[in-house]
C-alpha cells in the first residue's frame, strides 16, 4: 500500500518570508523541526507544535524533506556547512532562498549520493506567504516535493538545476528596476508641480501598472538591502548599466535598507 503519510519537513530560516512559509506547512500536518539563528522566533511554531533543533544538522537529520528560506549566498553556504554531512540519502532539499544559480550550482556539487537539490525561489512577499499564493521558480524534478510545493504557491517549472534561481533574478530585477523608474518618474513629477496622486494614477493606468502597484503596496516587505543584494547578484553576472545605476540609488541612504522597497519611491 501507498505510504500517503506527510512528509516530515525541516525548515532552515525563519525571518519575514519563512515563518509563514513554516507555518504553512505545519497547517498542512507536516510533521515539522525548525532552526533559526534566532530561535526566539520559531517560538510561535513549537507553540503550535513544531519541534525546535539546536542546530541544521539536528534539524535535517531525520527529514524527508529540507526547505531552506535564507537571506543571501553567503547565508546559503554557511548554513550548507553545517547540514550537508547530516542529510540523508532520499532526501529532498528545496532552496526558496534568493542566491542565484552559481551559488546553486556550488550547493549541489556538494551533496552526498542519493540527495537531490531543487531550486525553488519565490515571487511574493509576506502577505502571499501566509496565504501560499507565492510563484515558484522551480529548477530541477519537483515531483517528489510536489505536495509540499502546492501548499506554498503555484509552481513554474523553468528546467535544469539552477533554472528557477536564474529565472528569479530576472524577474526580480525587473521588479526592483520598475519601482525605481516608478520613484523616478514621481520626482520628475514633483519637480514639474504636479500633484502625486495624480501621477501615481495615470502611470498606474500605463504599462507601469505593476510596478505603481509595487512601489504604493502597504501588505509587503521586502528590505531595501535585500533587493540591493538581488540586483548585485544580476550585475555580477552580465553588463546591466541600467540596474547599476538602480543599486547605487538603492544603497546611497543606509536609512532605508531596513525599509520595504516601497520606502524608495516616497
Amino acid at each position: 500500500m501507498e505510504n500517503t503519510a506527510p512528509q516530515k519537513i525541516a525548515f532552515i530560516g525563519l525571518g519575514s518570508m519563512g515563518l509563514p512559509m513554516a507555518r504553512r506547512l505545519l497547517d498542512a500536518g507536516h510533521p515539522l523541526t525548525v532552526w533559526n539563528r534566532t530561535p526566539a522566533k520559531a517560538d510561535p511554531l513549537v507553540a503550535d507544535g513544531a519541534v525546535l533543533a539546536t542546530s541544521p544538522a539536528e534539524a535535517v537529520r531525520d527529514a524527508d524533506v529540507v526547505v531552506t528560506m535564507l537571506a543571501d549566498p553567503a547565508a546559503a553556504l554557511a548554513v550548507a556547512d553545517l547540514l550537508i554531512p547530516a542529510l540523508r540519502p532520499g532526501t529532498h532539499w528545496i532552496d526558496t532562498s534568493t542566491v542565484g544559480p552559481d551559488t546553486v550550482t556550488a550547493l549541489a556539487a556538494r551533496l552526498p549520493d542519493g540527495v537531490t537539490l531543487i531550486d525553488a525561489p519565490v515571487m511574493g512577499s509576506v502577505d502571499r506567504a501566509a496565504t501560499g499564493e507565492l510563484l515558484i521558480l522551480a529548477g530541477g524534478d519537483t515531483a517528489p516535493v510536489a505536495a509540499v510545493l502546492d501548499r506554498l504557491g503555484a509552481t513554474t517549472p523553468c528546467g535544469g538545476p539552477g533554472t528557477g534561481a536564474a529565472l528569479k533574478l530576472v524577474l526580480i530585477n525587473a521588479a526592483i528596476g520598475g519601482v525605481a523608474l516608478v520613484a523616478e518618474a514621481l520626482t520628475l513629477a514633483g519637480a514639474l508641480g504636479l500633484p502625486r496622486d495624480l501621477a501615481l494614477r495615470t502611470l498606474g493606468a500605463g504599462p507601469l501598472a505593476g510596478a505603481v502597484g509595487r512601489a504604493t503596496a502597504t501588505g509587503s516587505y521586502f528590505p531595501v538591502a535585500l533587493a540591493a543584494k538581488d540586483v548585485a547578484l544580476a550585475t555580477a553576472l552580465a553588463k546591466l548599466p541600467l540596474l547599476e545605476a538602480v543599486h547605487s540609488a538603492l544603497t546611497e541612504d543606509p536609512a532605508l535598507l531596513a525599509e520595504d522597497l516601497a520606502a524608495i519611491a516616497g
